[in-house]
């Protein structure tokens, strides 16, 4: 900045921060301007933080920049910083930090930090998974999440006749997280398809089942109690089968092939869910 100084004046202005506050200068050091420099320079200056700025920051201004590409229609609705392209239509709902790509529609839903691409319709439902539907079936007095449904999808391919964990989304070590004292009946429509390997039969071998059962999370523990109907299938199949299960607070469907079998599977499982909010 080559501002001379003033008549009468031993400091001038010397710079300007992002946050418009005005530095000083004697012409050698650096100097805070008491409240006549500050304004001699036609600036305004701050008796409560003792600074002299060309304009008032405001956060609001910055966080509405960063989330420009979201759109609310209704009361009450709110984004946090670093949400983006995300539409909300309704009253009071709420996303997390930075979600992206998400639908909600409805009264008091809540989308958690960092979901992308979901979806919650209804009251008081959270979306806590990538690429999940969400239906909130509670009062709008009710906890979060308290009734509500989840549907989303898990998958793998497999080579062998190991049993293996399929992942949500297909994404290795991605899980659904069963919250504390909260209950779950699930239902899980498997597909699962041969689409390459040396061992007897051929691509386009098919098996299909539901796997179905209720997981519950008593206080930090888990436990699963489950079944399995076999639907249809064609081909060599007889030792592919899925089978629900859970460690620590995920919930898991794990899968097993057949060895020499290249075999894609997908699980599409919708969860029906009571969140308590006391200690089973």
């Amino acid at each position: 900045m080559a501002i001379p100084f003033l008549p009468g004046y031993g400091i001038k202005p010397l710079s300007i921060d992002p946050l418009g506050v005005v530095a000083f200068t004697d012409g050698t050091n650096d100097v805070i301007p008491n409240q006549q420099q500050c304004e001699a320079y036609g600036y305004t200056y701050n008796i409560a933080t003792g600074t002299c700025s060309t304009f008032t920051f405001s956060k609001n201004l910055g966080r509405n920049l960063i989330n420009e590409k979201n759109r609310l229609l209704g009361a009450g609705n709110s984004t946090e910083t670093g949400t983006n392209n995300t539409q909300i239509i309704g009253e009071e709902n709420i996303v997390k930090g930075t979600a992206t790509n998400n639908i909600m529609v409805g009264t008091k839903n809540e989308i958690a930090n960092g979901v992308k691409n979901g979806s919650v319709f209804g009251t008081r439902g959270e979306v806590t998974a990538n690429n999940s539907l969400v239906i909130g079936g509670s009062s709008s007095t009710d906890n979060l999440g308290e009734r509500q449904s989840i549907q989303l999808m898990y998958g793998v391919q497999t080579t062998t006749n190991s049993t293996v964990n399929s992942y949500l989304n297909n994404i290795t070590d991605k899980y659904l997280v069963v919250p504390d004292n909260t209950i779950m009946y699930f239902h899980a429509d498997v597909i699962a398809v041969r689409v390459g390997g040396t061992a007897e039969g051929s691509n386009g071998d098919y098996s299909s089942w539901v796997e179905r059962g209720v997981v519950i999370n008593e206080s930090g523990t888990l436990s699963v109690n489950r079944e399995r109907d076999a639907i249809k299938s064609s081909g060599s199949v007889s030792a592919w089968r899925p089978v629900a299960n859970v460690t620590g607070t995920n919930f898991r469907m794990t899968v097993r092939g057949d060895t020499d079998m290249i075999i894609e599977w997908n699980s599409n499982i919708t969860f029906t869910q009571i969140k308590t909010g006391v200690a089973l």
